[in-house]
């Protein structure tokens, strides 16, 4: 058998945020449902693939409180690995309320996701890039 013992407080990343396969033929947004994981495109992007999934966290308040979830206020570059390319992934949303009710010692969950803006010619490859996400506990 195995354990994992928590801190009252741990706050941890479950999995990261992924769009998925896309294929662009101009300029256009892929946007990710924070709820459903559904990918929603604009322009001369298509989703043709993959798991798109919001990123996921798991939290534990070390009493029962009121928490504040703050997502990244502005918009984060994405580089292509092995590359100077980039996108920006902005408009952030999250499921359900940015503040909760929480009970003491209980872990709770939550999703973000957000809406990537693809260059016209954007150069085939994997693009990486990290966002910040703080839980304030009141």
């Amino acid at each position: 058998g195995a354990v994992e013992i928590l801190d009252p407080s741990t706050f941890i990343m479950l999995m990261e945020l992924d769009f998925g396969l896309l294929t662009a033929t101009g300029a256009g947004t892929a946007i990710l449902d924070s709820a459903t994981d559904a990918v929603t495109t604009t322009g001369g992007v298509l989703f043709v693939g993959g798991s798109p999934h919001a990123a996921r966290f798991m939290a534990v308040s070390p009493a029962r409180n009121v928490v504040k979830i703050s997502l990244p206020k502005q918009a984060i570059t994405l580089t292509r690995i092995g590359g100077t390319e980039t996108m920006r992934l902005d408009t952030w949303s999250i499921n359900g309320a940015t503040t909760r009710n929480v009970v003491s010692r209980e872990q709770f969950e939550f999703r973000v996701a957000g809406t990537l803006h693809v260059n016209a010619n954007q150069v085939e490859g994997v693009y990486l890039g990290t966002f910040d996400v703080t839980i304030n506990y009141n």
